[in-house]
């Protein structure tokens, strides 16, 4: 660790309980791939959040956010800089009538489940979706023919010229894209609009749906969901079926035999073997459709170019 790494470290440690250097992030992302950060940070509430969050704007050191970690793969060289962690501790839910504010941290199955069960609907498509509050609203995460879009009133972040609450067109809705993901902002908190209804009707939606997505998507091993944005009138994992890409592998990363746009970590694949396995996809499907996929992961870390 460099000198002016440790400092930043002891900074950090003023604002959050929980900083920790070095630390191997194939241990928080779905992916279990992925090498050290020079410095986690893993805020236990929305005040330290907003320390973190504004310390890091005010003194420019790089750092990136990660939410559950499961649409993402982090390089095999790890993050240089700061990453902030967020969840437990970030996950206070407050009800007010149809109206749900969640912290970032919030886990999304959790709230379709707690929404269900107070007969608010408008969640259910989320119930399967292993992300956090906060990186669904930055992914605009969706399943099912929804997204957050549809429920998300208003989100309360911290950004480089402070805290600010976007709402309407200024959250910068489109298919798994906000205005998150091109301009600096830090989470704290969603306000979701729901609507009442019948709560068996709404767990009945809820349960076909995790139904449909346990019988049409690899649950067990190691994976981040679907790997490529699928294109405009199509689905990725279609084309890549078609294209016969389903069990392809790249040393440990292997796509998946029940949903063509999972790559899988079978025991040892690393970020190398993923992004190649995503080439040779990728050039199966163009030799075939003259179609170009675009991933839907996003690449955290340093990659070297020939991997990307």
């Amino acid at each position: 660790m460099t000198t002016q790494t440790a400092k930043l470290a002891e900074a950090l440690s003023a604002l959050c309980r929980d900083v920790r250097e070095g630390e191997l992030l194939r241990r928080h992302v779905s992916f279990r791939i992925g090498g050290p950060a020079d410095i986690l940070v893993v805020p236990r509430s929305v005040d330290e959040l907003g320390a973190v969050a504004a310390y890091l704007y005010r003194e420019h050191p790089p750092f990136v956010v990660l939410g559950a970690g499961s649409n993402v793969l982090i390089s095999d060289l790890g993050i240089r800089g700061v990453v902030i962690k967020i969840g437990k501790g970030l996950d206070r839910i407050a009800y007010e009538g149809e109206t749900i504010v969640a912290e970032a941290g919030v886990g999304l199955p959790h709230l379709a489940r707690e929404a269900a069960t107070r007969g608010l609907a408008g969640l259910e498509f989320a119930a399967g979706i292993p992300a956090s509050v906060g990186g669904a609203v930055v992914m605009n995460a969706g399943a099912h023919g929804h997204a957050m879009q549809e429920i998300v009133r208003s989100v309360r972040a911290v950004t480089p010229n402070g805290e600010r609450v976007f709402e309407g067109r200024a959250l910068g809705y489109t298919y798994r894209t906000s205005v998150f993901q091109s301009e600096p902002a830090v989470v704290l908190e969603a306000t979701l609009q729901l609507s009442a209804s019948d709560p068996a009707a709404i767990r009945r939606r809820t349960d076909e749906w995790l139904r449909q997505r346990g019988e049409t998507q690899p649950i067990g091993p190691p994976s981040s969901g679907c790997v490529f944005r699928n294109p405009v009138a199509d689905h990725a994992g279609r084309l890549i079926d078609v294209a016969g890409g389903k069990g392809l592998a790249v040393g440990g990363a292997r796509v998946s035999e029940l949903h063509a746009n999972y790559i899988l970590n079978t025991g040892e694949a690393t970020a190398a073997d993923v992004v190649g396995l995503m080439d040779k996809v990728s050039a199966l499907v163009m030799e075939k459709f003259g179609k170009r996929l675009e991933p839907e992961i996003k690449f955290l870390g340093e990659f070297p170019a020939q991997q990307r």
